[in-house]
């Protein structure tokens, strides 16, 4: 059975397979996504832009944040390998994972502050850390919301995080109201003040009399409480700004500002829409998996009155008669598998568990092996992850010009397993022979490359990682 490990790097999207135990046979598929955004405050658009003296194009920064996660999800591994030794456990390995970067010169767009859109960020990318956006130029306080440069003799404000810290009304999907800063309004043992015209206060003031876009990015928290997502939600303009008495009847500053038209829409104001109205829009199917899953997947068409092509959904790879993989020998890991050495499904990974304890893969690799049905480990050993199943809500769409796809809104952490790519395995003539054209027709082999990840699993030593 072949199962497909997604890499969502926040931006984009590519593919990883997984092989366990009693599977043979591997096959690929990519998907990419891309969005068009306003051009930059004062300059043309373009997809190659010069920062620092360097080129920063998408592949760029899709390759910073890559390479991000790749060291964190090492860091948050050797973590939890500590701390089942009863070691000392990393606190921030976020900050640890973008200092390593920082040294080997992996941050973009690190020049001069960007008043619009930065090179090579598209509108809707997802992060899971506020250092990520540190790291690409989108937003350069680590922990302030808003961002500014001086540009004319004023500072303008080049970008805002609007997370609910302060009462900002995150609600409307094209409007925000915006909270000032100051004040010791929030987590402080000072004095509650006014806000004062100052600093982030002033720099969005200023952009409302210029009228420069001021990128936003919006934050929430996951439902457990445990986790916080940032999408950024593209270019605004401030539209109004007043004084407000707000908390210990202490003036704060507000900001109204407007989403500028003709950017992409981002999927979590279908999913607000959908909760709303306890019902997605356009939905023309409600479960093509036919209750196989254990969550069910819809089929949505917003653009025409089109079903999706019949078809029957399958949860196991199908053999031809002359084809009867052999399952491989399972290891004998009856506590669950952790010994590098001993566990043999541990030694086909090249001496390593693949997955950290939150299933997410830790290291890129071209395949991937699995405890199978013939390994002693329990159901609980973490290096069963795809077996398990889909965890997110997945949706087929219908897009304008592209036909079919499939897509999710929930947030989809880097490293996640997503779902199986399985299907008929044929010889050539017999597919050339069933099939009209080669739309769903991949060739497979055992000699499966991809250098697309070539170089993240090398990136930095191990040495350099444990002296941290």
């Amino acid at each position: 059975m072949v199962q497909v490990q997604e890499e969502t790097a926040n931006q984009g999207m590519s593919q990883q397979l997984v092989i366990r135990g009693e599977d043979a046979v591997p096959i690929s598929c990519y998907t990419h996504v891309s969005h068009v955004c306003p051009p930059p405050f004062g300059q043309s658009s373009s997809s190659n832009e010069v920062r620092g003296g360097a080129i920063v194009t998408r592949n760029k920064v899709r390759e910073t944040l890559r390479l991000f996660q790749a060291v964190s999800r090492k860091l948050l591994q050797e973590d939890e390998a500590k701390s089942k030794e009863g070691g000392t456990s990393r606190k921030r390995y976020d900050l640890q994972a973008a200092k390593i970067l920082k040294e080997i010169g992996k941050y973009v767009n690190v020049g001069k502050q960007i008043l619009g859109a930065v090179p090579g960020v598209e509108v809707g990318g997802e992060f899971h850390y506020r250092v990520e956006l540190l790291m690409i130029g989108l937003h350069r306080q680590i922990q302030g919301g808003i961002d500014y440069v001086k540009h004319g003799g004023k500072i303008l404000a080049t970008s805002i995080v609007a997370s609910g810290g302060y009462a900002d009304a995150l609600d409307n999907s094209n409007s925000l109201i915006y909270t000032g800063q100051g004040g010791n309004m929030i987590n402080t043992e000072k004095e509650p003040e006014d806000q004062k015209l100052e600093r982030g206060n002033l720099a969005l003031k200023n952009s409302l009399d210029e009228k420069n876009p001021v990128r936003v990015i919006r934050g929430s928290e996951s439902s457990d409480g445990k986790s916080r997502t940032y999408v950024y939600d593209g270019l605004y303009l401030v539209e109004k700004c007043w004084q407000h008495l707000g908390p210990h009847n202490k003036l704060v500053y507000k900001f109204h500002l407007d989403r500028i038209a003709g950017q992409p829409e981002l999927a979590w104001k279908e999913l607000k829409k959908s909760k709303k109205f306890q019902v997605r829009e356009g939905i023309c199917v409600d479960d093509i998996s036919g209750g196989k899953e254990s969550i069910p997947i819809c089929a949505v068409n917003t653009i025409d009155d089109e079903k999706p092509p019949s078809f029957e959904y399958i949860t196991s790879m199908i053999y031809p008669d002359w084809c009867r993989p052999l399952p491989l020998l399972g290891c004998s890991c009856t506590a669950g598998c952790s010994d590098s050495e001993k566990c043999s499904c541990a030694v086909k990974n090249r001496g390593g568990i693949p997955y950290n304890f939150n299933g997410a893969i830790v290291e890129a690799k071209p395949l991937v092996y699995e405890c199978g049905p013939s390994c002693k480990c329990p159901p609980s050993c973490h290096n069963r992850v795809s077996q398990h199943g889909i965890k997110f809500q997945l949706e087929i769409f219908k897009t304008k010009s592209r036909g079919w796809g499939v897509g999710s809104l929930n947030s989809i952490p880097s490293g996640n397993f997503i779902c199986q790519y399985i299907g008929e395995l044929l010889e050539e003539k017999e597919a050339e022979a069933r099939a009209g054209n080669d739309e769903y027709l991949f060739d497979i082999g055992n000699n499966y490359n991809d250098n697309l990840w070539d170089g993240l699993s090398s990136l930095v030593p191990d040495a350099h990682l444990t002296k941290l």
